[in-house]
């Protein structure tokens, strides 16, 4: 029995999740938590040891994950995102890589006294921001669309760049002699760039075909998507060291831009894998590290992080951005973000033992130094980007604005009242007629399928939050729930009813899967809510108050009327379902129908709860 074995792994999954947990309360990255957690676990109370636990398997684990996570980071790379932006990507990955690697070995060898080669080394680690810390600070920072757009590209596309950059500094060390070095570093870039290019290629284009010939099962391509790119890593990585990063990178990228080919339900199973792997590979590498050795770093340590955060990054920024149309406000946001992540500490570990064996003295602060880097930049950045891109105006506005499929009656009539409520709308439909009679209440409104390519490109969701699909077609309602539900999350998608089920039985076979929450209570389907519209009701907001409760509010029409949204004092908006759990109080709006609203009561007075005139949000 190994238990102790057990109990281990089963701890590192555990404090993983409640890392990510925590993160998603508190709106911060989980590296930090996982980071400080693995430290913990690791050499604070000595109940996680990596190496003993893995063995010689740790760092093909470690390598085989990376992989993976590089893999679904750039599945998410479309080409028409870097429409106007290619360039300041490009300059990013290449100018800005430079500028960051020469800074950071200067501050590295005058601050830490560092040999040449070690400071070029750890200069060439910190030219890597990832997708691992990057993605889930957009998340929660929420920049507009061209900062996202080009950090997203940045940090995925410099991974292997900041990979094959070490490596070649590498190379030149050991090759020992500036000719040898020179020509060994051209010699092992360009058998980096030949293998990871043909590879990542001809994985993409063959994987890709395969899955547009429909060449093997549903249920069977996530599993194929990573075996395949194990084992393009593994070949890759075989035939030139470092290399593999390149080749799932090349992959990715190309299996994203292919016409025909669907990934949605790859990225999605990708995406939770890849949750997975960070938190074990964080809290990992951290339970490696010694407390020792992070408090013999001393103050040269937190003063070469000033020097990375407030000199290298924004002369990178600002060089890469030198004759684009970005905004002021935007080149200091981008000079702001570049948080450091498990690439820098994964290929730090494995450079690391072997400039030990080699006989560099410092080569053994190299992985708490890299630690030092990351834990400064996802702390002070996590806690500071939000209020600095407010600041900026760059940042997008809080997402709770609603999506709505469908510009019929129903569709115009609560886009209207949730508008006047102060929540933005846009609407979508196919038909013209609808379209037009939308446009002309003033009501934004998107002509086409809202799960089509062409509204993946051209549909702004700026500010949304939330889908209401409130077509009376079912089919296009279910599509797009599913289309929008890892854009919104599955509990900010609502579908509404086309009709009532007879039985139980008849909801079970005539139910879509994944096609979201349904709105509102049993009796209201579609065909239900527009009869409401068309034989005069209205869709009105009423306030609560102190004498005028929610209750009173529903015993006014009793049945005939129906609550649909509820508007909190602080602008947050509910739903009302099945399943809802909250109750409106006082200072509360209800949003409702009802046959009763289109005859006016006579007691008007106040606290008696009058539908009243929509109030802004």
């Amino acid at each position: 029995m190994h238990t102790f074995e057990l109990i281990a792994l089963s701890g590192v999954l555990i404090i993983g999740l409640a890392c990510q947990w925590v993160a998603w309360r508190v709106k911060l990255p989980a590296i930090l938590f996982l980071l400080l957690c693995g430290i913990l676990a690791g050499p604070v109370l000595g109940f996680l040891r990596p190496d003993a636990l893995f063995g010689d398997l740790l760092f093909p684990f470690i390598s085989l994950a990376v992989a993976v996570i590089l893999f679904e980071g750039s599945l998410t790379l479309k080409l028409q995102d870097l429409a106007g932006l290619q360039d300041v990507v490009r300059n990013m990955i290449t100018l800005g890589a430079g500028v960051t690697l020469l800074v950071t070995a200067l501050g590295t060898r005058y601050l830490l006294g560092f040999s040449w080669e070690v400071s070029f080394l750890f200069g060439s680690l910190m030219t890597v921001t990832g997708p691992t810390v990057i993605v889930p600070m957009l998340r929660t920072v929420r920049p507009n669309a061209k900062l996202s757009h080009i950090l997203r590209w940045e940090g995925i596309l410099i991974d292997p760049i900041g990979a094959t950059l070490a490596v070649l500094v590498f190379q030149f060390i050991v090759a020992g002699g500036v000719q040898d070095g020179i020509f060994g570093m051209l010699a092992v870039f360009g058998k980096i760039l030949l293998i990871g290019g043909l590879l990542g290629s001809a994985g993409g284009y063959l994987f890709g075909r395969v899955l547009r010939k429909h060449w093997i099962p549903y249920f069977l391509q996530n599993f194929s998507a990573l075996a395949l790119v194990c084992a393009i890593f593994a070949l890759s990585d075989s035939l030139e060291p470092e290399s593999g990063l390149l080749s799932v990178t090349v992959m990715g990228v190309w299996l994203a831009n292919t016409k025909g080919v669907e990934v949605v339900d790859i990225l999605d199973f990708k995406e939770h894998l890849s949750v997975v792997l960070i938190s074990m590979l964080f809290i990992l590498l951290a339970a490696r590290m010694e407390l020792h050795e992070f408090t013999a770093l001393g103050w040269p340590s937190l003063a070469l992080f000033g020097v990375l955060q407030f000199l290298a990054r924004p002369l990178a920024a600002q060089a890469s951005a030198l004759g684009s149309k970005l905004t002021a406000g935007e080149r200091h946001f981008l000079a702001w973000i570049a948080p450091r992540g498990i690439i820098a500490a994964a290929i730090s570990a494995v450079f690391a033992m072997k400039l030990e064996a080699l006989g560099y003295a410092e080569a053994g602060k190299l992985v708490p130094l890299t630690f030092t880097m990351i834990v400064g930049t996802v702390l002070l950045q996590s806690a500071t980007a939000r209020p600095i891109a407010q600041w900026l105006k760059v940042a997008e506005p809080d997402p709770r604005g609603v999506l709505i499929v469908g510009a019929n009656i129903l569709a115009r009539a609560m886009a209207a009242c949730l508008k006047e409520n102060g929540f933005r709308v846009q609407l979508t439909d196919q038909n013209w007629n609808n379209v037009v009679t939308a446009r002309l209440e003033g009501l934004p409104t998107y002509w086409g399928n809202p799960a089509s390519e062409h509204a993946e490109r051209h549909l702004s969701l700026i500010g949304i939050g939330r889908l209401l699909a409130l077509s009376p077609n079912a089919e296009l309602n279910a599509l797009a729930a599913r289309q929008y539900r890892m854009e919104f999350g599955e509990n900010n998608v609502f579908t509404i009813r086309t009709r009532r089920p007879d039985t139980p039985e008849e909801s079970v076979k005539s139910s879509f899967r994944l096609s979201g929450r349904s709105l509102f209570d049993a009796q209201a389907t579609y065909g239900n809510l527009s009869k409401l519209l068309t034989d005069g009701s209205e869709i009105k907001t009423t306030p609560l108050t102190e004498k005028f409760t929610f209750k009173e509010y529903l015993d006014q029409c009793g049945e005939q009327r129906i609550p649909l949204f509820a508007v909190a004092p602080d602008g947050r908006m509910e739903i009302f379902t099945d399943e809802s759990e909250f109750t409106p109080k006082k200072d509360w709006r209800i949003i409702g129908i009802g046959a009763c609203d289109s005859t006016p009561r006579a007691d008007n007075a106040e606290g008696s709860g009058p539908d009243s005139k929509q109030l802004p949000g």
